[in-house]
């Protein structure tokens, strides 16, 4: 039972604020030493090397840089004005339009707290301006930053890729379908909810001064082709079988820098920045992984992996009860850690059950990967809710973003249920 003693520590550990990666490093060579000696981490050295070495984890730097410096460039706030203006005059248009903002930076950046924070900055002020109702927005904000853990490249399919020992590109093409799906679910919901409100999210007021509509469409349009451009680079050179994710993540990065330079954002400055911001993110990542290793080989030497696939493999209902149960965990688990804990962590014991369930890994990646985008909504801890909290204006409070993150939190349970229920439908069967 040793094994299941640290993973309880850890998780305690973990709710009281101790740093993610020394809590799982600290706790593994406790318990591990005193389980099995100091011997048991003689091939640690080994592991590490294995990590440092892995191309497809390098693929994980590439993309931070290319979406910071796609931060950098005020790519959301053209996107944000001009599809805001093509859409104003829709009832809960300047909603639609941040979730398909939300959508393209997902593609071309994937970093979220980037996404939250320049759309609460840009859009936020405007929804108020025009009477959105304050849980609408905030919510809408919240829900369109987080798109970039589903739609590739995102970060978080890498690391699921390589856990679970599946090509990156074929998870980057199974998370099209669920991604198309969330957004128009999440668009869906914006029209229906309008209908039945309509103060909710009353619709802009035609100004001339922002010229005619065709106008405004080619200014969208001007926008909207740049990082439509580098997406289709990136993934369609991953799809056609023309480079390798990891190829592709440094392709992404010069597509970046081209893009600086269009829009006039380009300097040496900006880019020593943002290899420093990339290193500083990356640092983390690593950090925890190298922690989770240490974990991992603790809890299985003391035979915390078995005793799990052991009972896990006879739960009632079989393979339906495992991935019910799976998803609830993580679900739960999302409320108070992170995603990076989870996938190096908890998906590694999941995996070999659900391999001897006969279970495709690649669904059952992209049921994890769509779980864990809700544990950035899901209160206390969500990400995205800190992130918004700390640029939005003083009258909007926490409990306007926790009530405008509820229904998007049902509507990204509902798409995992349509997942798990209907694989066919999106290709994963």
């Amino acid at each position: 039972m040793i094994g299941l003693v640290m993973f309880v520590v850890a998780l305690g550990m973990l709710l009281f604020g101790f740093p993610v990666a020394f809590t799982f490093g600290g706790v593994a060579l406790i318990f591990g030493v005193m389980a099995e000696g100091i011997d048991i981490f003689a091939f640690m050295p080994y592991r590490i090397q294995s990590i440092m070495e892995n191309t497809v984890l390098m693929a994980v730097p590439l993309f931070i840089f290319m979406g910071i410096v796609l931060q950098r460039t005020k790519l959301a706030e053209q996107l944000l004005e001009s599809m805001g203006k093509l859409f104003g005059g829709v009832r809960g248009g300047l909603a639609i339009s941040t979730i398909l903002v939300g959508a393209l930076l997902a593609a071309s950046t994937g970093v979220v707290g980037a996404s939250v924070v320049a759309m609460g900055l840009i859009s936020l002020p405007v929804m108020l301006k025009y009477r959105y109702e304050k849980s609408l927005a905030c919510g809408t904000i919240c829900a369109s930053g987080t798109l970039g853990q589903i739609i590739p490249p995102s970060i978080i399919l890498i690391i699921l890729g390589d856990v679970l020992g599946i090509p990156v590109g074929d998870l980057f093409k199974a998370a099209v379908g669920p991604g198309v799906m969330l957004i128009g679910a999440y668009i869906i919901f914006i029209l229906i909810y309008t209908w039945l409100r309509p103060s909710a999210a009353p619709a802009l007021p035609f100004d001339p001064a922002d010229g005619s509509k065709s106008r405004q469409v080619f200014t969208a349009l001007k926008a909207i082709i740049p990082p439509l451009a580098l997406m289709i680079v990136v993934l369609g050179s991953i799809f056609a079988g023309i480079a390798t994710p990891t190829e592709s993540s440094a392709l992404g990065g010069v597509g970046a820098l081209v893009l600086a330079l269009i829009y006039g954002q380009f300097s040496w400055k900006m880019v020593f920045e943002s290899a420093q911001e990339t290193v500083k993110v990356t640092a983390m990542v690593f950090a925890i992984l190298l922690g989770a290793t240490a974990f991992s080989m603790a809890f299985t030497y003391t035979g915390g992996d078995a005793l799990v696939e052991e009972w896990l493999l006879h739960l009632p209902g079989e393979k339906w009860g495992f991935l019910i149960l799976s998803m609830l965990v993580i679900l739960i688990l999302g409320f108070f850690i992170d995603f990076v804990e989870i996938s190096f962590i908890i998906v590694p014991i999941l995996a070999p059950v659900a391999e001897a369930m006969g279970i495709s890994m690649a669904w059952f990646a992209i049921l994890i990967a769509m779980n864990l985008q809700t544990s950035f909504l899901t209160p206390p801890f969500g990400f995205s809710l800190f992130y918004l909290k700390g640029v939005a204006p003083p009258e909007v409070k926490t409990m306007d973003i926790y009530r405008g993150v509820m229904p998007y939190i049902v509507i990204q349970v509902l798409v995992v249920i349509s997942i798990m229920a209907v694989p066919a439908f999106y290709g994963l069967n």
